[in-house]
């Protein structure tokens, strides 16, 4: 799951940004409303996390231009101003949720399970391959019914994976899809959390799932229809 999180002060947003990492979701961040509005609208997202008082375009009108450029993607705003006049304005102005800070943690991945579940109704929220399966939302991943524990990386890269099996996917894929907007193209870290993935995936004698496509890039197939392509 791709979360943007539009934060402008930066101590918050890294504490955000560690804390949902951990949790297993990718997020990409943005420090104001203008540079907020340009990220959501170039690459889709699962969930886009905003605070109200955001430098050059502020929350409230962040979700009316984000909403007239139909992003139809949930938003949660956060902010310090309780009002139920504020509420009612951020709802209004195309909010799916509002959070008042300061908040306990735990309540905010409570409020974004809930808005994923609510979008998740008419997809998905188990992506499955031969035995392997991944829940969206208590973010488990199992084969064969014994559960895999994987890092944030290596969850948002097997996610991305098993939505798009059968596919061959390429590198700058997975560069645009997995790492954040900021990631160094030029180095071989996709390959190594590919083969770091195969082996708590593939490994065990299990059958084969992820396969290199030479000089394209990864397929997550299995074997027996690998076999016969």
């Amino acid at each position: 799951m791709k979360i943007l999180l539009i934060e402008d002060e930066k101590k918050i947003s890294n504490f955000i940004k560690k804390g949902l990492e951990e949790e297993n979701y990718l997020v990409d961040t943005a420090f104001n409303g203008k540079d907020g509005f340009e990220i959501a609208v170039s690459a889709p997202y699962d969930l886009i996390i905003m605070d109200l008082m955001l430098p050059y375009i502020n929350g409230f009108d962040l979700c009316k231009k984000l909403r007239e450029s139909g992003v139809n993607t949930p938003i949660l705003m956060l902010t310090v101003r309780d009002s139920v006049e504020d509420k009612v304005k951020g709802l209004d102005s195309g909010a799916d949720d509002y959070l008042t800070k300061p908040f306990a943690f735990e309540e905010l991945l409570a409020r974004i399970r809930a808005l994923l579940r609510k979008r998740n109704i008419v997809e998905k929220t188990i992506l499955k391959i031969d035995d392997l399966e991944m829940d969206l939302i208590s973010h488990k991943v199992k084969r064969g019914g014994k559960e895999i524990i994987l890092t944030s990386k290596e969850y948002a890269l097997l996610e991305y994976l098993l939505r798009n099996k059968g596919k061959i996917v390429t590198r700058t894929m997975i560069y645009q899809n997995v790492w954040d907007i900021g990631f160094d193209t030029e180095t071989n870290v996709i390959d190594v959390f590919v083969n770091y993935l195969r082996k708590k995936i593939d490994g065990n004698g299990s059958k084969k799932l992820i396969h290199t496509i030479r000089g394209k890039g990864y397929m997550l197939q299995e074997e027996d229809a690998f076999g016969n392509r």
